[in-house]
């Protein structure tokens, strides 16, 4: 995408946090922020307060839709369909912005128009569930704001086509031209607090640091002359590729580290027997993790507040993290760990402090170079931040496209993978609640939230209960393809009716036992976590 790949590959946001309050519109989909990001929910909530409006797309009604002036309530897996029938309201309208996308952008075409024709707001009602009143409305709204940001999680990346919607999304943007200026924009929110610096530094198996290409010659050799060995000349595996080939006997061993798969991935039937068929799993980690129950040899690591470093959060901001208290144990911090394997594996790091780390960053991405701890100390800067004297970035594209024109993408809408029948009637769809966290490693262990928050639960739509005669605080057993799990029933009225959510924090009833570990999208390989096809039943012990 020209000048958006970078951006959108890395899952960085293109504005920042602070300037959320002065948005005249939000579209929040595919995103539960209220509880999953609430700082920043609390910022959507204050724009709205000083007069923006807030468009919710989600299957479920989250908590944020209590403030939200429209709800569209689409079915898990339609998003594109929603986002093009948008597009198309948009075009026919007239309500693009014509000198933005004749200046700045490519692939505005009859290719491009052509397709969404196909999308009106009758389609998009078909597919989506959405009253075609409601999708004419929110395309008025998000097109006539002067400062428009659109705002999503993985309830838009985990599907089989995640990455066409989030294409779908940068079209609109472009469309309207919410790019390149302050409070607007594409900003997908990351979903723990440093998995923007992970990607950032190369933790992707096609780039190096900075999200440079392993597959073109000269960036490869650059990286071999810095740190002075020969690299592999092809794309490594994403972690979904990884399972599948360890389950097939081609991959032997691997190095886990601050993940919890076992939990964290789909069909967690299917991950397991993966991880046992490896002739040597090592993993790294501050607690004994249902991974790390299964390893061959545990790192017991620091956490945040024993150690220093750095973290880039969601808006690609760098920020200094200091050593506040020893590590318990034997307990190391992961740079000593790294060095230790690397040095015993042959290969010398012999990195003291991690200012020598990230200097050695700061040579190898232009983007970061003007970053420095002394800097830091001040506050966290913003990349990119190219020279010393740079202030930092807040908002990309002002002005253009460093690398080109935005180009529009033909995005057609593909069903999911799986979708209900008579066997599996019911849609589930994964996510988190406020109060745990993730895998529970950390968040179950706090006695106070597991006083108060220690059940897993399926929600389900009053009707849908009453045609299966199941109450509030009923025990079911719900059944995917894969696996079942038994858990207490929550009869509420957040999904719609055919649609279910279980959160996946808790090993007791594990939601990814559930899910489909098959289904990846075709370009990143990320699976699709959030649609599956269950059957319900009351619970009955033999």
């Amino acid at each position: 995408m020209a000048g958006l790949a970078t951006v959108f590959g890395s899952g960085a946001m293109t504005n920042s946090i602070p300037e959320i309050e002065n948005n005249d519109l939000l579209f929040v989909i595919g995103s539960n922020t209220k509880e999953n990001h609430p700082i920043i929910a609390l910022r959507m909530i204050q724009a709205v307060r000083k007069g923006a409006k807030l468009i919710i797309a989600d299957p479920r009604r989250v908590p944020l839709v209590r403030f939200a002036h429209l709800w569209l309530q689409h079915k898990p897996g339609t998003d594109v369909a929603l986002l093009n029938s948008i597009a198309h309201v948009i075009v026919k309208e007239g309500l693009i912005k014509k000198e933005f996308i004749e200046t700045h952008t490519e692939g505005f075409n009859e290719e491009f128009l052509k397709n969404l024709e196909e999308y009106t707001p009758e389609a998009g009602e078909r597919i989506t569930g959405v009253p075609k009143e409601k999708i004419i409305e929110a395309a008025r709204l998000y097109a006539k704001a002067e400062r428009a940001g659109i705002y999503y999680t993985m309830g838009i990346t985990q599907h089989s086509h995640g990455t066409d919607n989030v294409f779908a999304i940068a079209n609109l943007a472009l469309l309207t031209g919410n790019l390149g200026k302050e409070s607007a924009g594409v900003n997908p929110l990351r979903g723990q607090n440093n998995v923007q610096g992970s990607t950032d530094m190369g933790c992707s198996p096609n780039t190096y640091p900075g999200y440079q290409k392993v597959t073109i010659p000269a960036i490869k050799k650059k990286f071999e002359d810095l740190w002075g060995v020969r690299l592999p000349e092809k794309e490594g595996l994403t972690a979904s590729e990884m399972l599948f080939e360890a389950e097939a006997g081609r991959l032997k061993a691997m190095y886990i580290m601050g993940e919890n798969p076992v939990l964290s991935d789909p069909d967690t039937g299917h991950t397991v027997k993966a991880l046992k068929e490896l002739e040597f799993l090592v993993v790294q980690d501050i607690f004994l993790s249902e991974t790390a129950a299964i390893a061959d040899v545990v790192l017991p690591a620091t956490c945040f507040a024993e150690k220093d470093g750095t973290f880039t959060n969601t808006e690609r901001r760098v920020q200094r993290i200091r050593k506040a208290v020893a590590p318990p144990g034997e307990a190391k911090d992961d740079i000593w760990i790294i060095n230790e394997i690397s040095r015993r594996l042959g290969y010398n790091m012999n990195y003291a402090h991690p200012e020598e780390i990230w200097n050695e960053i700061g040579m190898a991405w232009p983007a970061v170079a003007g970053i420095t701890y002394s800097r830091l100390e001040r506050g966290g800067i913003q990349w990119p931040c190219p020279t010393i004297d740079h202030p930092g970035t807040p908002y990309l594209f002002k002005g253009g496209f460093p690398r080109g024109k935005g180009a529009f993408t033909v995005i057609k809408y593909k069903p999911s993978c799986e979708e209900p029948d008579l066997d599996y009637p019911f849609i589930l769809t994964t996510g988190r609640m406020l109060f745990q966290y993730h895998t529970g490693t950390m968040t179950r262990r706090v006695k106070a939230i597991e006083a108060l928050y220690h059940e897993p639960y399926v929600e389900i739509n009053p009707e849908d209960a009453l045609d299966l005669g199941i109450r509030n605080g009923d025990t079911v057993k719900v059944s995917s393809r894969r696996g079942s799990i038994v858990l207490k029933a929550m009869v509420t009225k957040r999904p719609e009716r055919g649609v279910v959510f279980i959160p996946f924090h808790f090993r007791e009833a594990a939601a990814n036992m559930l899910t489909n570990s098959k289904a990846l999208d075709p370009l990143c390989k990320i699976p699709e976590l959030k649609v599956t096809t269950v059957n319900i039943e009351k619970f009955k012990e033999d």
